[in-house]
């Protein structure tokens, strides 16, 4: 129960409150605007408030960080472990909460005195864990999660915005979501827990979904070409690994007997001049066994003319010319044989050269062969260091190949396993969920009858809350009759709540209260508010439970002649026609970004049935 606001800024209206409703009311100046009147007199941050001192999260544009408040310190004076305490924060030190006067000795973790001020002071994150333990019955490591971070568990600070909605973050919208970026895993477990479910259902759950999402995610960047060569199927990088595999023990046998010599490169370039060379001494030999075939040839056919044609000649000739022979038949003779015998010399003489020169080239040859094929066979055994650490250099980028595919492999198996893995654990969670609703059907029927009371009090037909075992978890679905107006869906939301008080208390947690701006009323014809409000004083004194309401004076006249609602009104009233009439006493442009309205318009939900 909260018994008391306030704060250090001298302006600052203190509010009190006292048990069942409270309806905290302002007054709206002739010819003011609703948006004019809202975001002057400080209803909404009322509630803003409440989550600050609750241990909220400060963030650059919350609206306690504003210039004219942030040094300033605000407090609550309300009921904990059974005992009233005063406690203090400011936009200036979010990270400290103050402990003004109170007796902490239940505190799971107990505040301590600041040397330099003397205050008496417990971190944010201390606080929170205090307050879950206090509202809500939770751990340690549970309550002392934050809003906005995915623990997976419900945390404090998550279940208790369903006990203070804010509209700023669209938490009128759909009564199973505190705000409107809620995932549907936290809302589950919240709900799970504060109805009194197994929430550890719900957590599976969640991480089910996280596993899907970060499938489908990869898929997605596969089916964008991205990573296709990264995510390829696992009998295509089995595959694949399998040749990697075979190539790397190839060369890994190669180097193990790979010899390195030291002179490889001069072996290789002897080797090459050889053959070189003895191509030119083929070449050479090649035209001198030509060259000896046409003295043999010639050689057979050098003769001297035969006896009988010289004698046939000179019979000619002493015809012809009788005067001129002289010399007789025998010395001409003679001379021809000379001549043959020269010629026959000079033919001999030539073709024992050529064949000399090819013995010598046969021999050059022959010891040329020979040391060619002892220096092929070094290189055929041996190889250049260079090659040797390009063979390394091989092997170690086939080693990096192999490892690669052989994790891909390995996360594609268990990517495609997990997958497949992921429906069954689906099915195997819903029929878990079908066993606890089963066995605590108590619970679910009244949960449905607490709803179904309520409605029927607000519209005189009751509404239905079901209660979905789904592939996706737990799933909650409201009707309430009428059309599908903006008033309907915000009783939803009313009747939603109530309901949550009723559980809480059956179970004996809650925070004590529940706080519903003005925001929850619009658009509900005012007999409804009415009907509401007497249905929350009502709820609030028999469960023991303190509803704040904050309303506009004008809605407090159209209400229900049969409904008394003046004596809910707290003593403090707030008004938009002064500079000083509203909750802080004085007018400040919030940081940039602050809006006390929703940021998008709102939209109400399909109707379910």
């Amino acid at each position: 129960m909260i018994h008391r606001v306030f704060g250090s800024l001298q302006s600052f209206r203190t509010l009190t409150f006292g048990p069942g409703l409270n309806i905290l009311l302002s007054d709206k100046s002739a010819g003011a605007t609703e948006q004019q009147t809202r975001n002057r007199v400080g209803k909404s941050s009322f509630v803003e408030l409440v989550h600050f001192i609750c241990g909220g999260n400060v963030l650059k544009d919350s609206l306690f960080r504003s210039d004219a408040i942030i040094e300033a310190q605000f407090g609550l004076e309300l009921d904990l472990f059974g005992k009233s305490v005063q406690v203090s924060r400011s936009g200036l030190e979010p990270s400290k909460v103050i402990l003004e006067q109170g007796d902490s000795s239940a505190w799971p973790k107990q505040p301590k005195t600041e040397r330099a001020t003397g205050r008496t002071i417990i971190s944010n994150a201390n606080w929170r864990l205090v307050l879950g333990k206090a509202f809500l019955g939770l751990s340690e490591e549970v309550a002392a999660d934050g809003e906005e971070e995915e623990s997976g568990h419900p945390s404090f600070r998550s279940m208790f915005s369903y006990f203070a909605r804010r509209e700023r973050n669209g938490g009128m919208r759909e009564p199973s979501k505190n705000n409107e970026n809620q995932q549907t895993g936290d809302s589950q477990m919240c709900l799970s827990y504060l109805i009194g479910f197994d929430w550890t259902i719900a957590q599976q759950w969640e991480s089910v979904r996280q596993k899907e999402k970060r499938i489908k995610e990869l898929k997605q960047i596969v089916g964008q070409g991205l990573l296709t060569e990264v995510l390829d199927s696992a009998a295509s990088l089995r595959s694949r690994l399998v040749v990697a595999e075979e190539k790397l023990g190839r060369i890994v046998s190669s180097l193990s007997t790979f010899r390195v010599h030291e002179q490889y490169r001069d072996l290789e370039r002897e080797a090459t001049a050889i053959t070189r060379d003895l191509a030119d001494v083929a070449d050479e030999n090649q035209l001198d066994q030509i060259y000896i075939d046409e003295l043999s040839a010639a050689m057979s056919t050098e003769a001297p003319p035969a006896p009988n044609d010289l004698a046939k000649l000179y019979e000619e000739a002493g015809i012809v010319l009788p005067d001129l022979v002289r010399r007789r038949y025998k010395d001409v003779l003679s001379f021809h044989e000379s001549v043959v015998r020269n010629r026959r010399s000079y033919l001999q003489s030539e073709l024992t050269q050529a064949a000399q020169r090819v013995k010598l080239r046969d021999q050059k040859r022959k010891e040329g062969d020979a040391r060619r094929g002892q220096l092929m066979e070094m290189l055929r055994s041996h190889g250049a260091l260079e090659q040797f650490i390009a063979l390394q250099a091989e092997q170690g980028r086939l080693q990096a190949d192999v490892e690669t595919l052989r994790r891909r492999f390995e996360a594609a198996t268990q990517l495609e396993e997990t997958s497949s893995s992921l429906e069954s654990e689906r099915v195997h969670l819903l029929e878990r969920l079908r066993q606890e609703f089963f066995e605590r059907s108590n619970v679910l029927d009244d949960a449905i009858r607490a709803f179904s009371k309520i409605s029927d009090a607000l519209y005189g037909e009751p509404g239905r809350i079901e209660f979905h075992p789904t592939h996706n978890g737990p799933e909650i679905r409201i009707a309430i009759p009428g059309d599908r107006s903006r008033g309907i869906g915000n009783m939803e939301i009313f009747c939603f709540d109530m309901m949550l008080q009723q559980m809480c208390a059956r179970q004996g947690f809650g925070p004590g209260f529940l706080i519903h701006d003005s925001h929850l009323f619009d658009g509900v014809d005012p007999r409804q508010t009415g009907r509401a409000l007497a249905v929350g004083a009502k709820l609030a004194e028999h469960h023991g439970f303190q509803y704040i309401v904050s309303l506009n004076s004008d809605v407090l006249s159209e209400l229900p002649a049969d409904f008394e609602a003046e004596q809910y009104v707290i003593p403090q009233r707030l008004t938009d026609a002064t500079e000083d009439g509203g909750l802080f006493g004085i007018r400040f442009e919030p940081p940039k970004g602050y809006e006390l309205e929703s940021r998008t318009p709102t939209t109400k939900r399909p109707r379910k049935s």
